[in-house]
């Protein structure tokens, strides 16, 4: 299972299924990622090129990343 989050620029993609819960995420934005909170996943809460730096330290790949336009 896939869950999506999105914005005007991106498509977030998480796959929990295989997330190892290292914390990049949460540690690179906790406004946009936090665990406590339903939905974790805000993306309209932070700048989409700062979301993407953080994304592409996931060690597991369950984060991922779609832009819908150049930014």
């Amino acid at each position: 299972m896939v869950k999506e989050y999105e914005t005007d620029d991106l498509i977030i993609y998480w796959k929990p299924d295989i997330c190892q819960h290292s914390g990049e995420c949460t540690k690179g934005n906790l406004e946009v990622f936090d665990a406590g909170r339903r939905p974790w996943v805000m993306p309209e809460k932070g700048e989409t090129k700062e979301i993407m730096e953080v994304i592409d330290r996931c060690p597991s790949g369950a984060l991922s990343y779609k832009l819908k336009k150049e930014i």
